[in-house]
């Protein structure tokens, strides 16, 4: 069987990883890289025995190709590579707006092409399990915290972090959140850098969510609570714990039996799977698109919030 000829364009740290992974699969060639700068596309090339080539170069080159470009080039790149024929998973978030958003999956579904979202979580062999013991979440309670880096700095951190645990919620419920409330600040860049969040989904379900990328720590912890059962999760460790009340009353202590792995091999293996099988990838664009019609949804509260704020401090113009 001939190998799956595969791309990635953006040879930053997230391009980077995704080329060190490609390359331990089987069956899947490593192709070429792309950059706009071409000093580390061809840094890339080198280190992963691999062509450095311009992005107008892959249509006939290769059947895939991984998006892995900032944000704001996400609908541009990835809308010219599906239109000449070649299937995509672009990072999340699947784009900055709405609009673009909706031309990725407009034109995937006009070229009858592959188009999948790097939501890394779904692929999490501790989600996967949860997934699997879930009844009726009643409360989440969910922390993503990291320390501060400049990559990925061109969006909030509801779209670098918190929407992975967004696409996550709405995959676990089922449903669109109805109503939002938010709170964030900027620290360190001129984008809100910590986020808080309150989502009620109908049928009575909240979650509590909270994103930093200043925090001392990398932290990756979910609980979810659902009748009679308490559930806590490291997203990090891929370790979860069930404690359970039975009918007299006695605790229940279940660790749950996960079979660690990596999260990007299992997403990469998946994607490759949906561009050789020609399904519907777990996260494709149209679920990709519920995650970020949520978040962006977070973010206009978060502005809204941030100008009542504004206000109320013009209204004390004497304070220390």
């Amino acid at each position: 069987m001939s190998k799956l000829r595969l791309a990635v364009v953006g040879a930053g740290a997230f391009g980077r990883n995704h080329m060190r992974v490609i390359r331990s699969l089987p069956n899947v060639e490593l192709t070429a890289v792309c950059d706009t700068n071409v000093d580390h596309a061809q840094a890339a090339a080198l280190e992963f025995e691999t062509r450095a080539v311009s992005l107008e170069d892959l249509p006939g080159m290769v059947d895939a190709a991984i998006v892995a470009v900032p944000t704001s080039a996400h609908a541009a790149v990835g809308c010219a590579l599906l239109e000449s024929g070649i299937d995509v998973l672009v990072e999340k978030p699947i784009a900055p707006t709405m609009a673009e958003a909706d031309a990725l999956v407009d034109t995937a579904a006009r070229h009858g092409r592959v188009l999948q979202v790097g939501h890394l979580e779904r692929f999490n062999p501790a989600i996967t399990a949860l997934a699997e013991r879930i009844t009726v979440p009643l409360f989440f309670e969910i922390h993503r915290l990291s320390l501060f880096t400049p990559r990925a700095l061109d969006v909030d951190v509801v779209l670098d972090l918190m929407i992975h645990d967004i696409d996550i919620l709405l995959a676990l419920t089922g449903k669109m959140p109805k109503e939002v409330r938010a709170a964030g600040i900027s620290i360190l860049s001129d984008k809100v850098d910590i986020a808080n969040v309150r989502l009620a989904f109908p049928g009575g379900c909240v979650a509590n969510v909270t994103a930093s990328r200043v925090y001392t720590e990398r932290v990756r912890k979910m609980r979810v609570f659902q009748p009679h059962q308490y559930i806590s999760l490291d997203y990090h460790k891929q370790e979860a714990v069930a404690f359970s009340v039975s009918g007299d009353r006695q605790i229940g202590y279940d660790p749950f039996h996960i079979t660690k792995a990596e999260p990007l091999a299992l997403e990469l293996a998946h994607f490759v799977e949906c561009v050789t099988s020609r399904a519907t990838p777990r996260v494709d664009g149209v679920e990709a698109r519920k995650a970020l019609a949520v978040s962006l949804d977070i973010m206009s509260h978060i502005a809204a919030h941030a100008e009542t704020i504004a206000a109320t401090l013009a209204a004390h113009p004497n304070l220390p």
